[in-house]
């Protein structure tokens, strides 16, 4: 495991949740010196949501950007203007979102309770068996939880009725970030430990599983391995990262394993139809071939920065760090393209592109658009 990083374990029943966080010996980044553009960025529009303290996975629909905060603000913003669509204050904090499918939009509370809003309105709430850290994906009228127990459950959008729930034999240890969970055609794209699951979203039953990451290591710490939030699907192929352990790429359509090669990192990926890029624990940049996933670039300028999961945006890739900084890179040869900052707080999750517009949220909960030119 990473010598510049460190596991704290909290006990939540039925499970353990592995979290992780950097170590305070870390070493400590090199100074990349006055900004140089090579590319242009410019700063659109800037909106807030309160302050956000939990894994939020922001979510875009049709140009829509859904965002949340720790205290149960939900709101859903134009991505060209930055405008309010709705928002509005649950008054619980919030474990897990938001997932949406443009008029349903999805939470899960710190006490398990399932959130559904329908244009920014509440219509239920729903108790859920287990603590639940992955947004909720709402496809074909259904909202599905993937809660951290492996439990996998379906519920009427419209009603709250629960339709089904499928229990996995659990591991000891999981890990305490969110996990992979979408829709490929009519198949639902579960990780389940180091395995992608592909289910008949009708009834959870299991059409295929294939390993992407092994555990390895003497104890069950060094033995986890769980998939991570931040997928690149392109067509039919869906390409994931096991924690610390694995990059690789599925055929959803039968499951079968495309390819798997090591990397030590803690963060999803994103790619194109040619290329997949990810970010390693300590910082470098990493590009591999889609079709065998052999390594194309490595870049270690922003080696020993805590960032995000990368996102494509036009001809550059771009990634936050926890200084609240934005880094643009090729996609050619990972040079440093630009560089922008936002208001000095963490990025708090992957960037994501809404039409042209990039859009940024960080802990203090700045939400900051960007045009790439």
């Amino acid at each position: 495991m990473d010598g510049a990083r460190k596991i704290t374990v909290s006990l939540l029943v039925p499970v353990f949740l592995l979290l992780a966080c950097a170590s305070p010996e870390k070493p400590k980044p090199a100074d990349l010196g006055p900004n140089t553009p090579l590319m242009g960025v410019r700063a659109v529009w800037k909106t807030n949501i309160g302050s956000v303290g939990f894994a939020l996975q922001v979510r875009v629909v049709g140009g829509h950007i859904f965002v949340a905060d720790t205290d149960g603000g939900v709101a859903a913003i134009d991505g060209a203007s930055g405008a309010d669509i709705w928002r509005t204050a649950l008054g619980t904090r919030l474990a897990a979102g938001v997932g949406s499918d443009g008029r349903y939009a999805a939470v899960v509370s710190e006490t398990n309770e399932l959130i559904v809003l329908d244009a920014g309105r509440q219509i239920w709430r729903q108790r859920v068996n287990a603590v639940t850290l992955t947004a909720p994906l709402v496809a074909g009228a259904r909202v599905f939880v993937l809660g951290s127990d492996r439990s996998m459950s379906a519920y009427d959008a419209a009603t709250g009725a629960r339709l089904w729930q499928q229990q996995r034999a659990g591991d000891a240890l999981v890990l305490g970030q969110s996990g992979v969970l979408l829709a490929v055609g009519d198949t639902l794209i579960v990780g389940i430990g180091g395995r992608l699951v592909g289910m008949n979203p009708q009834n959870g039953s299991i059409r295929w599983e294939t390993v992407l990451g092994s555990s390895r290591g003497t104890n069950e710490i060094e033995r986890l391995v769980d998939l991570v939030s931040g997928v690149s699907r392109s067509g039919n192929q869906v390409c994931a990262r096991a924690f610390l352990s694995n990059v690789g790429c599925v055929d959803a359509t039968q499951g079968a394993l495309v390819w798997s090669k090591p990397a030590v990192g803690q963060k999803g990926v994103d790619g194109d139809t040619v290329n997949l890029y990810g970010v390693e624990s300590d910082g470098k940049v990493v590009s591999w071939r889609r079709t065998d996933g052999e390594r194309l670039w490595m870049n270690d300028r922003l080696r020993y920065r805590v960032l995000t999961a990368p996102a494509v945006a036009g001809q550059s890739l771009v990634a936050g760090d926890d200084a609240g900084t934005l880094y643009f890179l090729s996609r050619q040869d990972g040079s440093l393209l630009n560089r922008v900052s936002t208001d000095g707080s963490s990025i708090v999750a992957a960037p994501v592109l809404a039409g042209q517009t990039l859009v940024a949220v960080t802990q203090r909960g700045g939400i900051f658009g960007f045009m790439p030119e």
